[in-house]
């Protein structure tokens, strides 16, 4: 249980900093309107990925007899971390959107919503997980989902309030530290579902 909770929570935690359109809306509704519209931001995963991940296992569920199947899934879920590894490893700074309006919960659900990241990550990398927990048992799988849901949040939680005390965080050298090693430890999570994709495929 704790192998699969230290998975979730370095993936939440790798996709809470990692650049993208819910981190942008976040940092400029705290710019904008402050911290607390940012913190109402980084809440929208939880209202948005519940049927995400349960399309994803579905659909997972229907290709458990399709080994070669499963395997090309697990292939695109190692490119896919390597592609968001890579990612975080070149990024230099954060991009800021425009957000003159209020309701910043509404904006963050409608941004996930709309967004093919969690879509993507969910089919090629959180449901095998997921799957790959419930085989060792429920309390693996909601170990994984909690670490994961936990540091997605609580990461750009922690964002926002930064960025309340210091806008100069964002483009600073502790950040862009940070990107790098959670970019390595996404390659390192990539070449595990590119393992598994080999056994797989072979």
């Amino acid at each position: 249980m704790l192998h699969f909770l230290a998975i979730g929570v370095a993936l939440g935690l790798s996709a809470g900093m990692a650049p993208g359109p819910l981190l942008a809306l976040v940092v400029a509704e705290t710019l904008h309107h402050g911290v607390g519209a940012g913190i109402r931001v980084a809440c929208a995963p939880f209202l948005t990925d519940l049927p995400i991940i349960a399309i994803s296992l579905f659909a997972l569920a229907q290709l458990t007899d399709l080994p070669q199947v499963l395997g090309l899934v697990s292939l695109a879920g190692g490119i896919l971390l390597l592609y968001l590894g890579w990612q975080n490893l070149h990024t230099k700074e954060t991009p800021l959107l425009p957000s003159p309006t209020p309701r910043p919960l509404m904006k963050g659900i409608a941004v996930n919503l709309f967004s093919p990241h969690p879509y993507l990550f969910w089919l090629g990398v959180g449901a095998p997980l997921t799957a790959k927990a419930i085989a060792h048992g429920l309390p693996a799988a909601i170990a994984f989902i909690t670490g994961f849901y936990t540091m997605l949040v609580g990461s750009k939680m922690a964002l926002a309030t930064a960025t309340g005390k210091s806008r100069a965080f964002l483009s600073g050298p502790a950040y862009r530290l940070t990107l790098r090693l959670l970019g390595l430890s996404l390659c390192l999570l990539a070449f595990l579902l590119l393992r598994d994709a080999y056994f797989a495929l072979r």
